[in-house]
């Protein structure tokens, strides 16, 4: 790359990073520097190693500065006006397109990402500038009396996995990108002008195996834990390295969750037509991975979160445990499930946004459906209230009527505290509970830490439960992975609730729905929703149904009657089973882009 590139890429970095937040991964530069400064000063070399983290998609802002759940059957926005309704009127084009942004970010993170590894070429020597590179320092900054350079070479370390992080978030970007539009540009990095020849789906997506095959064992095994695979001259004492606030940077297990993501998209019904047996089979692996490497790393004894101080730590899924808990605050940062999780400064804007119109400051915001609450199973006898003896998860995700929620009973009956008649109320008779925190004081400046599970460990059983299924059936494990599709989808049950009744479906088909059914509920709100009934090809059946809501009233005897009727409709058309290039798009691309069918 030519420096007047470089330079270029400089400012346009510069821009990037200054998007970040305060504190964790903080991206911020002092734009002020000099480009001679900026060549010569080694701790510019961390600050750009952060910015190919800073377009990473935050959740909690994806579409009307909200969650994305509206776009689906999980939710239905309260805002009479919303981009989100560009998705449910089926009025996605190439003018239309409220996530466009998205695409031109994840090129950004790409760009960052390779201007990075130019600007790193000779970071050895950046590292090495202005410090006395035979001198070890202890963490406390006293002098290590020993004539090993630790301090030196764990920088240099932390540099070459730095590397290898660039080369996945590459990765990264390009799995979310192809989820979207499918075959997308491969940018070559040589090229000073950024244009490339639109690549294949499946082209993409052998482009991300081999980066993470190819940088996997070249970063960090876990960030939580200090194993032996460090140097021992490279740290003076690993342990006392703030390894919680790196959760936010790529090591294996985050990456190997990457690629078996992208391989069980690849081999889904959208992106295999002919049902390619051996995709699904590849995918399969992918997961299995995943669920190898955890278990490696908990046989070594190094065990985290609930299993932290165990003799024998665990790297399943605990059995009952409180799935609520988990999404709020900072939880999932000490949580053995986590696998890679994205933060931001402290705020109340999810709590604004869809606490419920009779609590103070709060807006509804995005509503869960009764499409989604009738995905939730039944553990007991059903009763006259429809909410009771239901799956745990119920009512740990969503709000509904006879509930407690920030100390008050929701009562949403005529002149009860959150009537349904109220301007701004919910129109689904349901609001959101997960990830939000309770009892927050929005009036009075109250804010609190959200965290986005971007990956997690209960995702990962499911990917490979659905993959096992398609691959070989519900209870075959010919590989001998050591757990069949019914072990993971029931180790992901047990860990909501062990009275959940056990999954007997025998066919691949009747399994396949448990699975579809277990994803709906357990990642509900996580961004899954949507982009899961996009790869089955069920958009087109389940995104044109009416969505359902509640209305509540009073019976003879005080106590609460339930109805469902409609309260909205949606269109979704094949063509969205793929998302349009914005025209401007086209355009810049100077005739290497192919629109994608049905939006000319």
């Amino acid at each position: 790359m030519k420096r007047t590139t470089i330079n270029i890429a400089l400012v346009s970095v510069f821009a990037l990073a200054l998007c970040g937040c305060e504190g964790f991964l903080d991206t911020r530069m002092d734009v002020f520097d000099t480009m001679e400064r900026l060549e010569t000063r080694s701790s510019t070399l961390t600050s750009f190693a952060i910015a190919y983290y800073t377009p990473m998609q935050y959740g909690f802002s994806v579409v009307d500065g909200n969650l994305f759940a509206a776009a689906s059957d999980e939710a239905e926005q309260t805002a009479a006006k919303s981009d989100v309704s560009a998705f449910n009127r089926g009025l996605i084009s190439a003018d239309l397109n409220p996530i466009s942004y998205l695409y031109d970010n994840y090129y950004e993170g790409i760009r960052a990402a390779h201007f990075f590894l130019d600007y790193a070429k000779d970071g050895e020597d950046f590292l090495a500038l202005n410090r006395d590179t035979s001198t070890v320092y202890n963490p406390d900054g006293s002098i290590y009396a020993t004539d090993k350079p630790r301090a030196y070479r764990r920088d240099v370390l932390n540099l070459q996995w730095q590397r290898a992080e660039a080369r996945i978030a590459e990765a990264y970007y390009y799995g979310e990108l192809i989820k979207m539009y499918g075959g997308v540009p491969l940018v070559d990095e040589n090229d000073p002008d950024g244009y490339a020849r639109q690549a294949t789906y499946d082209e993409v997506v052998e482009h991300i195996v081999a980066l993470i095959d190819e940088n996997k064992d070249k970063v960090r095994l876990d960030w939580r834990v200090a194993l032996d695979e460090t140097p021992e001259n490279a740290v003076a004492d690993v342990r006392n390295w703030n390894t919680r606030d790196e959760m936010g940077r790529f090591d294996k297990t985050s990456a190997l969750a990457i690629k078996a993501r992208v391989l069980l998209y690849a081999a889904s019904p959208r992106n295999n037509p002919d049902n390619d047996i051996e995709k699904w089979k590849r995918a399969a692996a992918a997961a299995n991975e995943v669920i190898q490497t955890r278990k490696a790393i908990f046989e070594k004894g190094f065990g985290f979160g609930s299993s932290a101080g165990s003799e024998h730590p665990s790297y399943k899924m605990p059995v009952n445990r409180n799935y609520g808990d988990y999404f709020l605050k900072n939880n999932s940062t000490e949580n053995v499930e986590s696998i890679f999780l994205i933060r931001r400064a402290a705020s109340s804007t999810p709590e604004e946004l869809n606490y419920p119109v009779g609590t103070r400051g709060g807006h509804s915001g995005v509503c869960p459906t009764q499409n989604l609450v009738d995905a939730y199973e039944y553990i007991g006898q059903k009763t006259v209230n429809p909410y009771a003896n239901r799956d745990p998860r119920l009512a740990a995700t969503i709000v509904t009527n006879g509930s407690i929620w920030n100390g008050k009973e929701i009562d949403q009956s005529p002149k009860g505290a959150y009537d349904q008649k109220k301007d701004g109320a919910t129109k689904t008779g349901y609001y959101l509970k997960k990830f939000l925190a309770p009892n927050l004081n929005l009036v009075e400046g109250g804010n609190t830490d959200h965290v986005w599970p971007l990956y997690r460990y209960a995702e990962v059983l499911l990917n490979y439960a659905e993959a096992m299924n398609e691959a070989y059936g519900p209870d075959a494990d010919p590989e001998n992975y050591g757990m069949t599709a019914r072990e993971a989808l029931t180790e992901v049950r047990n860990s909501a609730s062990t009275s959940l009744p056990a999954v007997t479906a025998a066919s691949k088909k009747d399994f396949r729905s448990a699975v579809k059914n277990e994803r709906r509920v357990e990642l509900a709100f996580e961004d899954h929703r949507y982009w899961d009934l996009i790869r089955w090809l069920d958009a087109e059946s389940v995104l044109n149904k009416p969505i359902k809501g509640v209305r509540v009233t009073r019976n003879t005897l005080g106590g609460y009657q339930y109805s469902n009727p409609t309260v909205a409709y949606r269109t979704f058309e094949h063509r969205h089973y793929y998302m349009p290039f914005t025209r401007k798009e086209m355009a810049n691309s100077r005739g290497t882009l192919v629109q994608n069918p049905e939006y000319n």
